[in-house]
């Protein structure tokens, strides 16, 4: 297994109405960077993404690793 294979990109769009109004919705988990990109400029054509084109993001992750060990406040 190469160091690339274990690498994942998790693309998702978030559409923000206002500050208490976000919707999140996860793309998908793809092997690559470029994969991931290919996915976003598709669905940037389609409707609804379209009208919030710049609600893409792309995150790297390692896998087999807690990316999240902060907790949080209760």
């Amino acid at each position: 297994m190469t160091a690339d294979s274990t690498k994942v990109f998790l693309v998702q769009h978030v559409r923000s109405e206002d500050e208490d109004d976000e919707d999140v919705k996860l793309i998908g988990v793809f092997s690559s960077r470029e994969t991931a990109e290919e996915a976003v400029n598709r669905l940037r054509q389609t409707s609804g993404f379209s009208e919030f084109p710049d609600g893409f993001y792309t995150d790297e992750y390692t896998l087999d690793r807690i990316h999240w060990e902060e907790g949080f406040i209760v």
